[in-house]
């Protein structure tokens, strides 16, 4: 698909061999994008996606060489929970990455989703007010098609204007609570990355290749997505 409408999504698929790959790959493309993003503009606005999938994606990079101090860190969605709980997002990405390189405290955006649903979302829409367009954004995607925490059956925000972050009560996978950027402001971005391993997601990713609803269509940056998956996915499953 190359003249994607407003309303269809723009999907390149680049298979990798395995995870290791599919780290290294990702790393670069960030690496990358951080590249393009100072050269042209001072500054590089990232969005971290959660999950196991990018964790050793983010070890890659403590040892980048990158104006670090230029970086804005920005998360994609987030648990209800304290913020030291081992499940949150910024967590796992402070362990694995954030906490090893010299990225100003400022400049790292968590989501105060401890404060609950609502106040969490409301709260951080008003943080990402001044933000304008994210430089890349990195996504995953869950065994029902899910994105951030876009669930099916859910409220995605896919008209432009919606609020930058959703609050989620009825999350299938716990906690309940959850705060989440919007499609729309996901969407807002120079360039969208998927990062997609795990034979749990094999009927995910069929179902996104047939043209089905699910949330991860529902990102559309104006450039289309591209998504990093395991080869293993997009092969027909063994017997």
């Amino acid at each position: 698909m190359t003249n994607a409408g407003p309303d269809e999504q723009q999907c390149r698929w680049h298979p990798v061999a395995d995870t290791a790959v599919l780290a290294v790959q990702a790393s670069a493309r960030i690496l990358a994008a951080a590249g393009r993003a100072l050269a042209a503009r001072g500054q590089f606005h990232i969005v971290l996606a959660g999950g196991n999938t990018p964790a050793a994606t983010y070890g890659l990079l403590r040892n980048a060489g990158t104006n670090w101090r230029r970086w804005h860190i920005w998360f994609g969605d987030e648990r209800c929970t304290p913020p030291d709980d081992v499940e949150r997002n910024s967590r796992m990405a402070d362990t694995a990455w954030l906490d090893h390189v010299a990225i100003p405290p400022s400049q790292r955006h968590s989501i105060p989703a401890e404060l609950g649903a609502a106040e969490g979302a409301s709260r951080y829409s008003a943080t990402l007010q001044p933000a304008g367009e994210f430089d890349l954004v990195l996504l995953g995607l869950g065994e029902d098609g899910h994105t951030a925490s876009l669930f099916p059956g859910n409220a995605w925000g896919e008209a432009r204007g919606s609020p930058a972050a959703l609050a989620v009560f009825n999350s299938p996978k716990p906690p309940p609570q959850r705060v989440t950027l919007s499609a729309d402001r996901l969407g807002r971005a120079r360039e969208v990355v998927f990062l997609v391993a795990g034979e749990d997601k094999r009927a995910a990713v069929a179902r996104w290749r047939e043209g089905a609803a699910i949330p991860a269509r529902a990102i559309r940056p104006p450039a289309g997505v591209d998504v990093l998956v395991e080869a293993m996915l997009i092969a027909p499953a063994a017997n």
